[in-house]
């Protein structure tokens, strides 16, 4: 059951690192996000901008060969106290069972989850989530149906995905009572934004 939609355009990594940022700085410890995108749609790209946002230690890469990477908040950081960052690639995961196997119960009520590639696997983790869904806004395939092997986007050594400027459109949609008053204020001068319930 959806309580609200937004979508948005923005060019580049550097502009989804940007929204991704004023998101994180929204967050709080018990946030579940759910990130679907096709390979190179800027899964890890928003992970890392959410990271600035939440004063988390920097130098987020993709999980995609250890599963969960946990990021502390930095005491001196933009958000002292502030919660740590569980960043997931549930790929290789096939069920909500083998989720369970990764502990995330453990960190989920006192950090922000971020899990790539979860939906449908992770739902069961927290009453409330944001699904954000990032797509090429032209020419995109259906999110989620990219050709290739999972591990091309990470190939970079800095963890980064292989983008370019082409727009992407990064749709939220809010589910649950944590988000029942509707998606947080993120757009900023420049970007399109379209609001759904």
């Amino acid at each position: 059951m959806s309580e609200w939609t937004l979508s948005l355009t923005v060019d580049g990594p550097e502009r989804t690192q940007a929204l991704a940022e004023r998101l994180g700085a929204r967050l709080r410890a018990g946030d579940l996000l759910v990130l679907t995108g096709e390979l190179g749609a800027g899964k890890t790209t928003f992970t890392q901008g959410l990271g600035r946002g939440l004063g988390v230690r920097p130098g987020i890469i993709s999980p995609t060969f250890v599963l969960v990477r946990r990021h502390p908040n930095v005491p001196d950081g933009p958000r002292p106290g502030g919660p740590d960052l569980v960043h997931v690639d549930a790929y290789r995961l096939d069920s909500a069972g083998e989720v369970d196997d990764i502990d995330l119960e453990d960190t989920v009520d006192s950090a922000v989850t971020v899990v790539e590639w979860g939906a449908g696997k992770v739902e069961h983790l927290a009453d409330s989530r944001l699904e954000i869904v990032l797509e090429r806004a032209v020419g995109a395939a259906p999110a989620g149906g990219a050709a290739g092997g999972h591990g091309q986007e990470d190939a970079a050594a800095d963890g980064t995905e292989d983008e370019d400027a082409e727009p992407r459109r990064i749709t939220l949609t809010g589910i649950g009572p944590r988000w029942a008053g509707g998606p947080p204020p993120l757009e900023r001068p420049g970007e399109s934004s379209a609001r759904g319930h």
